[in-house]
């Protein structure tokens, strides 16, 4: 979210990711393009996407891909291979083995195959509904195709795309009626059948969309991406380019509309011969030097370059030549061929934004960090001048907030016509380093003139963190630092050098219940979103709509407020349903005139949802507030639409307040069928306060959704699932959170277990616990020091050696040597020993994720297996950090499923812990921890970071 300008609308590529395939309807977001740029994610959680609620951001999709790591290729719910054997077991004779996939029981595979509800996108206009239809899970031969894995990203060649690139089938085009119902469907039609759809988007006019399309047969070339354009009012596609050999070079940014009727495209050149071949004897050995003595700490980044041959395969595969295509037929290239990664046109359509990287390129840092030069060009192509051109960043400093040296965040003003802006950091872009300033905000025309130098904006103590635009006399700034977890907002005039800005908020970013929510965005006719700014009859005051997630101590409670921006005055003008329903604001619909929203013409889409109802959309129209439903998406898996779902609130022994989500299954009655056999599954988070640490995120009325590898799929086998424990691990003051890690988790995990005995709704002997990512090392650690909890454990691509990843994991910033104690104590591999209940694990063969190399599993088990532990592991081919594959999933299912019907159901297993000694275990600390790091090395690994799950890393400091 770098800029509320760029936000979800043509986001260039969405790949597979450890999230999986919703099975609840995805919207498409109504808001401006997001350059797939490289560039540090904003580590603000508490910008709202636009003027998207931040709790429905799951379940809103950008426009041009499908959702992460899940969709492949088509066929009706993932058509196995005939090369791929699958059967139904239910016998286990062979589960030592592994020597073919299997099916879990029906109850689970039939929900997981249930088709897909299509994804949504408005057009410009807000007068048409884009669907854009899907299937479901990909055959595991999409993911087996070759791949290249190169400065940190990995690349299809057939294709010249990134790998595992998920599509579109089909799309169908209706109109939204005056009443909020749909018109009939208009077929986009006119490309072939079979055709993968990718990088859907509007024109700016709502005229035409852009798309590209792939058809995969024998001759390579056919693999490759033509960008297609199609007629909205009749549905008609035909190509954009009227030469067949011109193909789409989608490895970074793909195409970008100019205006109404051109594109600037990123095209493989032409001239591209072969790739090169790799060398049968090398050049000459491969060399790194810090002759220098250079202080470079980087984390586990993962497929980085690592000779010549890669850094020219590289630049095969990334180079592009731009082309300017017009919609008549006419093209001409543009610029010289070079690696470009964002194409980015200014409000008024008269210049482009140009991002490239170039050489000297990194063995130890992936692209994102190799040097990058910014440009501005005429909108015909001519060069106008050079921004910047910053070198290979290999130095960025490990703790949070840190960031690259020189100019950064380059953007344009949305509320202008050619203005850009841009951050510099005052402090090398090392967090340690106390200044003030820290940060300095810039703004430019796009054509200064001779020796006209930058203006400053605004100077900001804290780290940059977005700024949200309105006009001359308003903008938001934000600001905010990890440590202390502060964040502030504040409001500038723009066109005024005399007015002073001034703070609007300033509070904990970990405090959601203080969180006043975030300015809704309007559409300019530009294209642009800026904040939407309402007037009242009679009131001469500036008011904007503030869209919270309304965190309670009951649950989220969804509101819009009418703010004076002014006085701080607030007015609640909208709130969800607090009793059955969960409903959110997804965006403002009444943008399309200019000048200030009168509050009586408001027209705002919604998302409604319940415990057991699928979320559908609404159009919400003021003064009468009357709602149209304009969804009717059916069930996504009806036989658990009556499933029990309960937030429950309970205590950990040191007073912290704990809050979990608790199922139950369909007609369950504890009282008449008794305590169930209970799976939890969670996920550790760092907090700096208790208070922070027990406040209630998320509602009791949402939808259970439910993804294909989702815990909530044991439902259907008659589990109780406690899902999403909080498990916070504190460090108030100058104290850190990891150093009592293990004392908190456990102290977690004892009170969420108490709490689902004590309800009876769990027999104290068949509680399972499960995590993927952090949440396996979590399991690991918990099988470890609380062995009297659980009867069996499920970790999935966990990392387990934390002296693997030695400089920083996770929100961990310290490094290896600084923490000795605390790496040694945290890695569960140190205490593999002890570890005498059964414990699954499950991990991709081609994991990518920083930190969890597939290497943590297999030398996990090793340490396990050496002390005779129960364990079993499962590596799944061509699996990356989150399973793709139907195959794969349908078999981690079968696994898991085996598992806890083997360990947990019946409790068989015959180790029991004394639970005295597990509980005095917790607070022992490890002795003669360096002999322990140099046993655990491996012969002196230099891996690095962990950062499992990104959603988790909203601090994490800006690398690129």
């Amino acid at each position: 979210m770098m800029g509320l300008q760029r936000v979800y609308h043509r986001l260039s590529l969405l790949y597979f990711s450890p999230i999986p395939l919703p099975s609840t309807p995805s919207l498409l977001s109504l808001t401006p393009p997001l350059r797939l740029k490289l560039r540090p994610r904003n580590p603000l959680s508490f910008i709202k996407t636009s003027s998207m609620s931040s709790s429905r951001l799951q379940n809103l999709v950008p426009l041009s891909a499908m959702p992460a790591e899940d969709g492949g290729g088509g066929g009706s719910n993932g058509s196995i291979s005939s090369s791929t054997t699958i059967t139904t077991a239910t016998e286990d004779e062979d589960s030592t083995l592994g020597v073919r996939y299997h099916l879990p029981p029906p109850e689970i595979k039939d929900i997981v195959d249930a088709p897909p509800l299509p994804a949504l996108s408005f057009s410009p206009h807000r007068d048409k509904i884009l669907f854009l239809k899907r299937r479901a899970l990909p055959p595991l031969a999409e993911l087996a195709r070759p791949e290249e894995k190169l400065a940190g990203i990995r690349i299809d060649g057939d294709c010249n795309t990134r790998s595992r690139m998920s599509f579109y089938t089909g799309m169908g085009i209706h109109q939204l009626m005056p009443d909020g119902t749909l018109g009939p469907e208009k077929e986009v039609h006119g490309f072939p059948v079979g055709a993968k759809i990718n990088f859907v988007t509007w024109s700016p006019d709502g005229q035409h969309l852009s798309f590209s399309i792939r058809v995969d047969e024998e001759d390579n070339n056919s693999s490759k991406l033509r960008v297609w354009v199609a007629e909205v009012e009749t549905g008609k596609a035909k190509p954009l380019f009227q030469e067949p050999n011109i193909y789409l070079n989608a490895v970074f940014d793909n195409y970008v509309w100019v205006d109404n009727s051109t594109l600037l495209v990123c095209t493989i050149p032409s001239s591209r011969g072969a790739p090169p071949k790799k060398p049968l004897v090398p050049y000459g050995p491969k060399i790194q030097s810090n002759e220098e003595k250079n202080i470079i700490q980087v984390r586990t980044f993962q497929d980085l370059l690592k000779d010549a041959y890669d850094e020219d395969l590289f630049d095969y595969y990334a180079t592009s030549q731009l082309v300017l295509a017009s919609l008549d037929g006419t093209t001409r290239d543009i610029g010289p061929p070079a690696v470009y990664t964002s194409m980015d046109p200014s409000p008024d359509r008269k210049y482009v934004l140009i991002t490239s990287i170039h050489r000297p390129y990194s063995f130890i840092v992936p692209c994102g960090r190799f040097p990058k030069k910014v440009d501005i060009w005429a909108a015909d192509g001519k060069f106008i001048r050079e921004i910047c051109d910053l070198p290979l960043a290999e130095d960025i400093p490990i703790a949070f907030n840190s960031v690259r040296k020189g100019m950064r965040s380059i953007n344009w003003r949305v509320d202008k016509p050619s203005t850009l802006y841009w951050v510099e950091t005052q402090d090398g872009g090392d967090a340690k380093v106390e200044v003030s300033p820290r940060d300095i905000v810039y703004t430019q025309v796009a054509e200064p003139l001779e020796n006209e130098q930058p203006v400053i904006l605004h100077k900001l103590d804290l780290r940059y963190g977005g700024i949200a635009w309105s006009d001359d006399s308003l903008a938001l700034v934000y600001e905010s630092w990890y440590k202390t977890r502060r964040t502030r907002t504040w409001v500038i005039c723009p066109g005024s050098e005399d007015a002073s800005p001034r703070i609007l908020f300033d509070r904990s970013y970990e405090d959601v219940y203080s969180d006043p929510g975030s300015p809704m965005l309007r559409r300019t006719h530009a294209g642009t979103y800026v904040i939407a700014k309402i007037k009242k009859e009679n009131d001469e005051s500036r008011y904007v709509l503030l869209n919270g997630s309304g965190a309670t101590p009951e649950g989220n409670i969804p509101f819009l407020d009418l703010f004076d921006i002014n006085t701080g005055s607030k007015e609640r003008i909208w709130e969800s349903s607090k009793e059955k329903y969960y409903e959110t604001v997804v965006a403002l619909m009444s943008d399309q005139e200019e000048g200030d929203l009168h509050i009586n013409q408001l027209k705002i889409l919604t998302s409604k949802e319940s415990k057991t109802e699928n979320t559908q959309y609404y159009i919400l129209r003021w003064p009468d507030k009357k709602a149209f439903e304009i969804t009717n998406f059916p069930h996504p898996y009806p036989q658990l639409a009556s499933l029990q779902k309960e937030m429950v609130r309970y205590q950990r022994k040191d007073g912290v307040q704990l809050t979990a989500t608790l199922y139950l299954p369909p007609g369950y009655d504890p009282s008449k069928d008794g305590p169930l056999p209970c799976l939890i599954w969670s996920y550790p988070g760092e907090f700096k306060s208790k208070e922070a640490a027990g406040q209630v995120r998320g509602s009791p009325n949402e939808f259970a959704g439910i993804g294909p590898t989702s815990a909530l799929l044991w439902l259907a086998r008659r589990f109780a699932i406690l899902s999403g424990p909080t498990v916070p691990i504190i460090g108030e003051g100058e104290e850190e959170a990891n150093d009592r890690y293990v004392e908190q988790l456990v102290a977690s995990a004892e009170a969420a277990v108490e709490e689902v005995v004590r309800r009876g709704v769990a027999h104290r002997n068949k509680i399972a616990v499960g995590g993927h990512s952090y949440g396996a090392f979590m399991a690991a650690n918990l099988l470890a020091h609380a062995p009297h909890l659980f009867c069996c454990g499920i970790a999935r691509s966990g990392a387990y050696n934390r002296t693997l990843t030695p400089f920083g994991f996770q929100n961990e910033d310290r490094t290896l040597w600084e923490a000795t104690n605390t790496y040694v104590e945290m890695s569960p591999f140190m205490s593999a020993n002890k570890i005498k209940k059964p414990i699954l694990l499950i991990h991709g063969e081609e994991d990518n994720n920083s930190g969890t190399l597939t290497m943590q599993s297999d030398r996990f088990f090793n340490a396990l297996k050496g002390h005779g532990a129960l364990c079993r592991l499962v590596i799944l081919p061509f699996e990356s950090h989150g399973y793709a594959a139907r195959e794969s999933i349908m078999h981690v299912l079968w696994e898991t499923d085996r598992w806890l019907h083997k360990y947990c159901v019946p409790n068989t297993s015959n180790v029991d812990a004394d639970p005295d000694t597990a509980k005095n275990d917790v607070n022992q600390g490890t002795t003669d921890s360096e002999s322990k790091v140099l046993a655990a090395s491996g012969g002196g690994s230099t891996e690095v970071s962990d950062l499992e799950h990104e959603e988790s890393q909203f601090m994490r400091r800006s690398s690129l």
